[in-house]
């Protein structure tokens, strides 16, 4: 091998393992956006760089998909086959459960903090202003108490305080929401949220179709 090739198969050798974390938290199922890793989002608006993650994820039946504009990437299924469309099947039919109470959430959000329109990427939720909205209004309590009793957040309580603080921290554990300060009550909207509000339009597109039939008619480009 030359000594120009050698310098070559170095370079890309190098880039792989400086882009192996970001390739294991796409392959986890992560999303990256600006908001949940700057870095990494800002090595992704690399024309270069996510042809090597192509690249490489190609070798695994795998693809770099984005949503947003490139507002926030994550990691689908190059190739479709029956195996990979039952994966894809589930987690819409997943997503299709959870769309109703996270609506909800956002409807909340939006109708107690007076703003003009949806939580996006990098707006900010000061908790304990919006508890405090929510504790001073009886149709707002009513609509938290409601929201917070489906499966997908699961509360028994019914105190206000232990309702929001609940609804939280599953959506943080979703990737909805970080909390990039522990000792603040001040959360941050991810690119997650508008990578839920393109599968919104995507099923509002297909209304026609049944669930399954969507599920069954999906590419991963559309949902993974």
């Amino acid at each position: 091998m030359s000594e120009l090739a050698n310098m070559s198969h170095e370079s890309t050798g190098s880039v792989m393992v400086g882009t192996s974390a970001l390739i294991e938290s796409l392959l986890k199922g992560d999303f990256v956006c600006r908001t949940t890793d700057e870095d990494s989002w800002r090595a992704l608006q690399n024309q270069a760089t996510r042809d090597r993650i192509e690249q490489y994820l190609n070798q695994i039946n795998r693809t770099l998909a984005s949503a947003a504009e490139g507002e926030v990437y994550f990691c689908g299924y190059l190739e479709l086959g029956d195996n990979e469309r039952k994966v894809i099947s589930s987690q819409f039919r997943d997503i299709c459960q959870s769309l109703t109470p996270l609506v909800e959430w956002l409807v909340l959000v939006q109708e107690s903090s007076g703003a003009d329109a949806p939580l996006t990427q990098g707006a900010p939720i000061r908790l304990t202003e919006l508890q405090t909205r929510i504790e001073d209004t009886p149709a707002f309590r009513e609509q938290l108490s409601q929201l917070s009793q489906y499966r997908l957040f699961g509360s028994t309580s019914s105190a206000a305080d232990n309702q929001i603080k609940l609804v939280f921290k599953r959506l943080l554990e979703l990737g909805y929401l970080i909390r990039p300060n522990k000792d603040k009550q001040i959360y941050i909207a991810t690119g997650k949220l508008d990578y839920l509000y393109e599968v919104i339009r995507f099923i509002d597109e297909t209304e026609a179709l049944s669930l399954e039939a969507q599920a069954e008619t999906i590419t991963q480009a559309d949902l993974i």
